[in-house]
């Protein structure tokens, strides 16, 4: 009797073992040595003050897939692996309908991946802020409508994507990277709502530079207190990520889900899409709505798709459209174009001089001249003065506007400023300048306007090649022309153009007249089956 009840008493302390460790997948670890190494970095804006969140718990984020989990090996991984990484969302809709994957598995799979890298100490990227505590019982309920529904292989259905945690999404709190926000929880903003009619399964929020990088000056891009740092997955803790949607171009790269969704307001979908080797289309501003996200800027904020290839840009775009009586700005697109690749021969290609140093988009240039008419410019530099000013007048009016009724305990950016100060070393580390600059900023509304109708016309005059040459597209690289792009309202399409001797990404930006997305979508899906250029981060296979 005895010996059974030794047995029994064993079972259960193995099993309570068991239980522990499947809780603690993620640890925290002194992180000291690591934080006196990066002060020797040559770029000021990775000397990092830390790295893991004051803040988050993943074991609490992972908890409500326990019992899924458990059952999801790494066989099972494994097996259904090559038929999901890199693979675009045609493929995949494909191997679907094919039955070799489903939505659930689909589902299982990227949330295996993401606790698989974000718990290992060398591999993780703090991609994840949140994750939808229902998106696998959402998964199945997407399988069982296949089997009365014939699904379009272009179509956002049953695929998981990831939010930019600015974004307002129900189920979930949305943080702005800030600890005052760290229990808002909004209804869905109008674009989360159109994924969700358009059947696609929201997967959680990504990380981004806190404030999508409207806090502090000359912080590191990526960082947020809720988040922590977020770290390039072709250089870990060596280049930047690009911001402020960061944790967009990371878990984009990393194949965390099949596409994500950034925000910009001068560069942060262009800037995070190039330093992570992914395809962001930053659009122009109104044809996607920005009700229920957190601003920076009613002037130039607009939500966008960041994805692993062009095909899956579109499709996604496609699925964010539609007019928001609720946004001022938003508009409708004259109709929705089909992608086929447009080859560059009949097309006027406009060129920056300024440019042709950098020895990578010289011998793309080179190549494209071969295929079209390529036109060198040099457009008059101009200061854009008042740039900032623009910003902080449009945050002091519409981050209030967004707090109003979030029950936050703070309505204005003066109220966000005190609340930090309590506990500065873990809620603002890094400073809050940007802010008592909106606090102390005191332009006038006449004053205010002047600036915002002089910055549109410096930005149009930037780009006035496109009418005295008459272009098709210009090319630049990066974000390097994402300000004079943002007051032009000018839409941007960034896509991989190669990798620096030292591995850092870089990309090659479209750059097109405003509305005429699908003519950069369809010349950038030209140039991309004719490079291929995009390979996965090592280590991340």
């Amino acid at each position: 009797m005895n010996k059974v009840i030794i047995l029994l008493l064993a079972i259960i302390f193995l099993g309570c073992n068991k239980e522990v460790k499947e809780k603690n997948y993620f640890k925290t670890y002194d992180e000291t040595a690591e934080l006196k190494t990066q002060q020797a970095h040559q770029n000021p804006r990775m000397k990092y003050k830390l790295i893991q969140s004051k803040y988050l718990d993943m074991n609490e984020v992972f908890k409500p897939f326990k019992k899924d989990l458990s059952k999801f090996s790494e066989s099972d991984y494994s097996k259904i692996k090559p038929l999901i990484l890199e693979k675009s969302i045609p493929m995949i809709q494909q191997s679907i309908k094919d039955g070799k994957l489903n939505y659930e598995k689909l589902t299982l799979f990227f949330l295996y991946r993401i606790r698989k890298f974000e718990s290992d100490s060398t591999k993780y990227l703090n991609a994840i802020i949140s994750l939808n505590p229902n998106v696998v019982n959402e998964a199945r309920a997407k399988d069982k409508l296949t089997q009365t529904t014939d699904i379009n292989n272009q179509s956002v259905f049953g695929m998981p994507i990831l939010l930019k945690d600015n974004i307002n999404t129900s189920g979930m709190n949305t943080t702005a990277g800030a600890e005052v926000l760290k229990s808002n929880n909004p209804n869905d903003a109008f674009i989360v709502n159109r994924l969700k009619e358009n059947g696609a399964l929201i997967l959680g929020k990504v990380n981004l530079s806190e404030w999508a990088y409207y806090f502090c000056s000359g912080c590191p891009l990526g960082y947020s207190a809720i988040g922590g740092q977020t770290l390039n997955p072709y250089g870990r803790k060596e280049f930047e990520t690009g911001g402020s949607s960061a944790g967009s171009g990371v878990a984009t790269a990393a194949n965390y889900a099949v596409a994500t969704i950034g925000t910009e307001t001068a560069g942060s979908i262009t800037s995070p899409s190039s330093q992570n080797s992914v395809v962001g289309l930053k659009p122009t501003i109104g044809l996607l709505s920005r009700s229920g996200i957190v601003p920076i800027s009613s002037t130039l904020d607009t939500p966008g798709p960041m994805t692993k290839n062009v095909m899956d840009n579109y499709i996604l775009f496609k699925a964010l459209l539609g007019v928001d009586e609720s946004d001022p700005k938003s508009k409708a697109i004259k109709s929705v174009e089909e992608l086929i690749a447009t080859n560059f021969r009949d097309k006027r290609i406009g060129v920056l001089k300024s440019l042709l140093a950098d020895s990578i988009y010289n011998k793309t240039v080179h190549m494209l001249k071969d295929l079209g008419n390529v036109i060198e410019i040099a457009p008059e530099q101009t200061s854009l003065s008042g740039f900032l000013t623009l910003l902080n007048i449009d945050m002091k009016h519409d981050l209030p506007s967004y707090l109003k009724d979030k029950n936050t305990g703070v309505s204005s950016v003066a109220d966000i400023i005190k609340h930090n100060q309590n506990d500065s070393l873990r809620r603002a580390p890094y400073g809050q300048q940007l802010f008592e600059g909106i606090v102390n900023d005191s332009t006038s509304v006449e004053d205010f306007n002047m600036i915002k109708e002089r910055l549109k016309k410096e930005g149009e005059a930037y780009f006035k090649a496109f009418e005295e040459e008459n272009l098709d597209v210009i090319l630049s690289i990066n974000n390097y022309h994402s300000a004079y792009s943002a007051v032009a309202e000018c839409p941007n399409l960034t896509i991989p153009m190669g990798y620096k001797e030292t591995g850092e990404p870089i990309s090659l930006t479209f750059i097109g007249k405003p509305k005429s997305e699908f003519d950069l979508l369809s010349l950038g899906l030209f140039f991309e089956k004719l490079t291929h250029i995009r390979k996965l981060p090592k280590g991340y296979e």
